[in-house]
Order: C-alpha cells, then sequence, then structure tokens
C-alpha cells in the first residue's frame, strides 16, 4: 500500500531535477610526527573550521572506568597551564571563535570555528588545549558531578530512560554498548583525575592524530601552520579498540521498565544493526528510510496516520564502527502499547516479504538526491563530512560517487535488504511506562519471554 492511498492524501507532486553539485576538492598531508591532515580549502567566506580527531571513543574506557573517555575530552577544554576553564572560555571568545570537545562512541573530537584573520591565534590556543590539558582536581569532581546530575534527570525522562535500557537490553553484558558511552553512577564515582591523565597518555598523540580543516585557507599554510605549533610534540603510537558488538539474545524477549507515573510508553524494537563499512550501506540506508527514516515513511504513516497511536514514529541504524543498533523508536498511550508494537511488527514483514513500489523508492533515493547539496552549505558541515571519512575509513570519492550509489538502488535491492539485515526473530521489545497498564495486554502479543525491569535495570 502506497503512503498515498493509506492516509487519503493526493498524490505527491514529481520532483524536480536534483540541483548539481560537486563535493569540495581537498587534499591531504602529514607531519614528521605522525600528525595527519584532510584539508579543503573553500574561500566562499572568511571563516575556517577545524575539527581534532582522535581515536580516543567510549570503546577505549577501561573495564569499570565507563565514561573516562567523555570525561577526558571535555577536560580539554577546562584548563591548560596558563589559563583556567574560564579564561579558555574568554580567550576564545576575544578572537570570536567557538570551540566545543566530547568523546562519542569511536574517536574524541575537538570543533572549532574561528575568522580567518584569527586562524594563527585561534590555532595557536587550540594547539594548547589539546596537547596541554590542566586536568585540575576541581574540574574533574565539576563534571563528574553534572554526568551523575544528569543520569538522576534520566531516571525521570522516559525517552533517556528507553534509550539506556535498549542497549542494556541489547548487547551482551559484557560489551561496552550494553552500557551508557558517559557511564553510569558506579563508573563515574570512580574516575580520578589520574585515571583522566592515564587514558590521555595513552590516546592522546600526534600519531594518532587527524586534524580537518575546511575552509578560507591553503592546505600548504594549514601545514605550515600545523607544524610551528604541533610538530614538535611526539608521543607513543596508538593502538585502534574494538568494541564487542554481539547481541545478548538470538531470539525475541520482552523488557518492561516501570515507571508507574509515566502518562505514556516508550517504545523501543529493534536488534544489533551494522558497521558503518558494511558493503550494503546504501540499499540499508534506504530500505530503512522507506521503513521508518523519513516523515513519509510507512511505520509513520501506520502509527500516526493511519491509527493515531502516536505524534511520530521512526527507524534508523545507530552507525559505528563496529554494529550499532537498527530501532524502531515511539512513544504511544500506555492502552495502545501492544497495538502500536504489533503494527510494527507487521510493517517490519511486510517490508521483507514484497518489493516497495517504485513511488516509495522515488520519494527515497528523490528525497536523500535532493538534500544532498543541502547538508554542504556550511564549513562546518563540510568538515563534519570529511571526519566521517576519517572515522570509519571510507575513500575519498566516497562524497563524489553518493548520489551516484543512491540512484542506481532498485526495489529488488530494497528487498534483499530487508531480507538479510531485518531480523524478526531477533527482535528486542524495551517499554518504558506504566507496568501495570501495560504488562497483560503485551503479554498476550506472546511476542517473547517477559521481563519487568525497576529503573536501574533491576528485575521485579
Amino acid at each position: 500500500m502506497s503512503g498515498s492511498a493509506l492516509t487519503g492524501r493526493l498524490p505527491r507532486p514529481a520532483s524536480g531535477a536534483p540541483r548539481p553539485y560537486s563535493f569540495p576538492r581537498f587534499e591531504r598531508a602529514a607531519l614528521p610526527n605522525g600528525l595527519k591532515l584532510v584539508v579543503a580549502p573553500i574561500a566562499k567566506l572568511p571563516i575556517v573550521s577545524i575539527t581534532v580527531l582522535l581515536d580516543a571513543g567510549a570503546v577505549c574506557d577501561p573495564a569499570g572506568r565507563d565514561g573516562l573517555a567523555q570525561l577526558t575530552a571535555k577536560l580539554l577544554l577546562e584548563g591548560s597551564p596558563s589559563s583556567d576553564g574560564s579564561a579558555i572560555t574568554d580567550r576564545f571568545e576575544r578572537l570570536g571563535a567557538s570551540i566545543e570537545a566530547h568523546a562519542d562512541w569511536d574517536v574524541a573530537a575537538v570543533t572549532l570555528t574561528t575568522l580567518t584573520e584569527k586562524l594563527r591565534a585561534s590555532f595557536e590556543l587550540l594547539g594548547e588545549v589539546t596537547r596541554a590539558p590542566a586536568f585540575n582536581e576541581r574540574e574533574v569532581e565539576r563534571l563528574k558531578n553534572e554526568r551523575l546530575a544528569e543520569l538522576l534527570q534520566l531516571r525521570a525522562e522516559p525517552r533517556g530512560l528507553a534509550d539506556e535500557m535498549f542497549s542494556r537490553f541489547l548487547y551482551e553484558s559484557s560489551s561496552r554498548y550494553a552500557r551508557p558511552d558517559g557511564g553510569d553512577e558506579s563508573s563515574v564515582r570512580s574516575l580520578t583525575r589520574d585515571a583522566v591523565a592515564g587514558l590521555y597518555g595513552k590516546r592522546y598523540s600526534p600519531n594518532g592524530m587527524t586534524i580537518v580543516v575546511a575552509g578560507d585557507v591553503k592546505t600548504n599554510e594549514i601545514v605550515k601552520l600545523a607544524s610551528e605549533v604541533l610538530g614538535d610534540w611526539r608521543g607513543s603510537v596508538t593502538i585502534p579498540v574494538s568494541a564487542a558488538d554481539e547481541a545478548a539474545r538470538r531470539s525475541r524477549a520482552v523488557h518492561i521498565v516501570s515507571k508507574s507515573d509515566a502518562p505514556q510508553s516508550e517504545l523501543r524494537i529493534g536488534h544489533v544493526g551494522l558497521p558503518r563499512r558494511h558493503p550494503d550501506y546504501f540499499p540499508a540506508m534506504i530500505m530503512n528510510a522507506v521503513l521508518g527514516g523519513l516523515f513519509s515513511s510507512r511505520i509513520n504513516l501506520n502509527l500516526r496516520e493511519a491509527h493515531g497511536y502516536t505524534y511520530g514514529a521512526n527507524s534508523y541504524f545507530d552507525w559505528r564502527r563496529q554494529r550499532g543498533p537498527w530501532v524502531v523508536a515511539t512513544a504511544v498511550a500506555s492502552d495502545v502499547t501492544h497495538a502500536a508494537a504489533r503494527e510494527v511488527l507487521n510493517e517490519i514483514d511486510r517490508i521483507r516479504s514484497a518489493p516497495i513500489s517504485a513511488d516509495e523508492l522515488s520519494l527515497a533515493t528523490s528525497y536523500l538526491d535532493g538534500v544532498f547539496p543541502i547538508r554542504f552549505e556550511t564549513t562546518s558541515a563540510i568538515a563534519a563530512a570529511l571526519t566521517t571519512l576519517v572515522i570509519y575509513d571510507l575513500p575519498d570519492d566516497w562524497y563524489d560517487e553518493y548520489r551516484g550509489h543512491v540512484r542506481a538502488i532498485t526495489t529488488g535491492d530494497v528487498l534483499t535488504a530487508a531480507e538479510r539485515h531485518l531480523h524478526p526473530e531477533a527482535l528486542q521489545m524495551v517499554v518504558v511506562g506504566n507496568a501495570a497498564a501495560v504488562r497483560d495486554h503485551v503479554a498476550e502479543m506472546d511476542f517473547g519471554p517477559l521481563q519487568v525491569y525497576d529503573v536501574e535495570g533491576h528485575a521485579i
């Protein structure tokens, strides 16, 4: 059934011709100390966006020290030998520059945007915070307390709790992916300044670093600037770290996290997905777009438009170097939780049982093709795109070939991707809500073994 047939709307207008677009040219370089550079000269505006990448994501957290990688990355901006955190913030603001530091699952990153005329001063300050962080004890404790406050808030916020619990029930307990990338209460309390300094010493080195630059610059100018600021930095070899990505279960199960005060249910249904470099990336991405990745997707039209169960529902692959989750996410009233879940299962079965329509394929591919140029209208967006190439070791012509790959996908490719990469027999269902209101109805679905938990994840 097409989207228009399902909703009773008029057929959508035909798509216009895609706007021509060429991804900016970029060059690679390396310093003698191993530091790598990726530079995209773009003279459109006097702005430069810089991202420093290090193999220091949450997968590097030592056992029992979950959250250490995120804490270490955030502390880069909280003090150097010459300035405390407030002074560093003031110095960047006086330069008109913005800077952030964080760590995701795979990498730690420092992102900077500055005016071309302030590039040298901004880059020198970036080098200071990157290679000589102070890790002041007071700031370590402050950021730990901020994370503990976030975790308390999470316990009261069903959406974040559902995401956390879904990962916990999805992966083997020994997998780093089973626990929050920012750490839980126990692990965060165990973090110390020495542990932060230890991880920094192991993971932050010039030969494990790539600096991505996009904007009003020339490659030789960036190489010269990086050599002057970071060329004398020496460090040990950084060994890549991988996360175990094995599923906790090979068969279906239901996990209800009891929040008696919840006015509705946060629903997650999914299983372990694909690594970012999987050869089926394009057909899997478009299959997901049709199923739940776009507003006009089957799951959203079904749950929102046809049944009125929700204000919105979507599905997505959480792309990582190893296999991240594939998940359907929505929030529904307690009394229709089981009905909404059943419709999600119906849609998963439907996209695995027959080819999608030509109209659905056209809608998905036209959208992805059409928005492609819009995604790269700023230097920061281009820098972010280049970081994707670095993190996932994608070929340099990835963005040149992107639209061709999207246009080449057929309805048969989508069906094959659904058959290969959606696994109804392994689905895990997580419901965060009023257990007393939803348990019996969900149990009647005969989805799989059912267990109720408290908000800490303890079986009750």
